[in-house]
């Protein structure tokens, strides 16, 4: 290891400023009741998150009057500064970097902030030293409190780094902060894709646009003629309301197979996806592991997951099985409900479904049991009404929309590849293992 690095508290590289480090305000001169529309943001626990390439969640915000927040200086928070949280999820560490959207921000009661002293430490070496394994091992490990973890600012001041020189620490930040940036424009790309994909859904079989634009003698724009000829001029009277002529309506239950079923042998090794794992927005899933089949959903690639319990359906939890092989059978959570189209819809429709507002509005709506365990009742959910068009439509649905499936399912691919390599070098590099020489040498490799 090189003599120059050597290790500190962070209360020797915390700023020699008043409040380099404080907790955020008592909790109740910051409670809800004097949340506004708009105004300083105050950063609570999700805003914040464990995954390295994730700084700062930026929506959701919670938001209290200028005048208030100047009550709250010792906990105000501006670029540069990190944001830890002391109650609950304690691994968690954020990064207000020279990205962030506000000036400034308050963090909430059940989070603390730390400003470093710039002639001492690089704010971004002390993030990725925080989101190491190690690092939030040994938080997690000397929590406090019984029911509910804890972490205090004894303790965040007490926490050792192993710091080299300020050039070099700039350097590694560099190197990672390269890696997390490929990472963010993949899923900036994805949720593009995606939204493409959300609104050509909605576009042709919720709102029925090109139906209407030739209805009405307009033209048909982004739409090829080939396609555009696909669609009828008119709409018929149905139960649902309005249908192009030629289509038809049915249920759910009867357009798709509810929970199909899959055969996996008890014991046997498969791809395990946990419901902690599946996302929120998009589809690619966080972590899929191994593990012998006990009891739980089985699936196979091109079927969509939905949570079918609260919280987790109204938080969005859904996922589009990409990751496993042709012929392989995966399992997961008993709480997911498994969708697949039956012919003529493509596998993808039912994936956009269960993102489609209204859709996902009639499942919490379905849902039944004790509060805090209320789930989805497959028979109300089988009764939602789709409107089905000819195999001609569906399909050239289907040819534009795996395309957009593809490159999203590539993306994550890379995502995860770069997010592996930055988790493999990260704690070598920041230990002194590793030089950058020879890291930028693996990662080419």
């Amino acid at each position: 290891m090189s003599s120059e690095w050597a290790t500190h508290t962070i209360e020797e590289i915390a700023a020699p400023i008043q409040a380099a480090m404080a907790t955020g305000p008592f909790g109740s001169s910051i409670s809800a009741k004097y949340f506004v529309e708009s105004g300083v943001p105050v950063i609570r626990g999700s805003n914040l998150s464990p995954d390295t390439s994730t700084r700062l969640i930026e929506d959701g915000f919670a938001f209290i009057a200028a005048d208030k927040a100047r009550e709250f200086e010792r906990s105000t928070a501006r670029r540069g500064d990190l944001v830890f949280t002391c109650w609950g999820t304690i691994n968690q560490v954020g990064l207000i970097d020279g990205r962030a959207i506000f000036d400034r921000y308050v963090v909430s009661n059940k989070q603390m902030k730390l400003s470093v002293d710039p002639l001492k430490a690089d704010p971004r070496f002390i993030y990725y030293v925080f989101s190491s394994p190690a690092k939030q091992a040994e938080i997690l490990d000397n929590g406090i409190g019984s029911s509910v973890p804890g972490f205090n600012l004894g303790q965040l001041k007490r926490h050792e780094v192993l710091l080299p020189s300020l050039a070099e620490q700039k350097v590694i930040a560099d190197f990672l902060e390269s890696l997390d940036d490929r990472i963010t424009l993949l899923r900036e790309t994805n949720a593009t894709l995606e939204s493409i994909a959300q609104a050509l859904f909605k576009s042709w079989f919720v709102d029925f646009d090109p139906v209407r634009a030739k209805r009405d003698g307009r033209a048909l724009e982004g739409m090829d003629e080939a396609t555009a000829a696909l669609f009828p001029d008119s709409f018929e009277d149905s139960e649902s309301g309005e249908l192009p002529r030629g289509w038809c309506v049915m249920s759910l239950d009867e357009a798709y197979e509810l929970n199909p079923t899959r055969k996996l042998g008890k014991g046997s090794p498969a791809p395990y996806l946990d419901m902690a794992n599946a996302p929120t927005q998009g589809f690619g899933v966080a972590e899929v592991s191994m593990r012998e089949f006990g009891s739980g959903t089985k699936f196979v690639a091109g079927d969509t997951l939905l949570a079918r319990i609260t919280p987790c359906l109204e938080n969005g939890k859904s996922a589009f099985v990409d990751f496993l092989q042709d012929g392989q059978v995966g399992w997961g959570s008993t709480e997911f409900v498994v969708l697949r189209p039956k012919s003529p819809l493509p596998t993808f429709h039912a994936y956009l479904l269960c993102r489609h507002r209204t859709f996902r509005d009639h499942a919490v709506q379905s849902m039944s049991g004790t509060s805090g365990r209320q789930r989805i009742q497959n028979d109300v959910l089988g009764r939602y009404l789709l409107a089905i068009p000819p195999a001609s439509v569906a399909a050239a649905f289907g040819e534009l929309t795996a395309t957009i499936q593809r490159r999203v399912t590539a993306n994550n691919a890379m995502s995860r590849t770069l997010a592996t390599l930055r988790d493999t070098l990260l704690p070598r590099l920041i230990s002194g293992q590793l030089r950058l020489p020879e890291a930028a040498e693996e990662a080419l490799a």
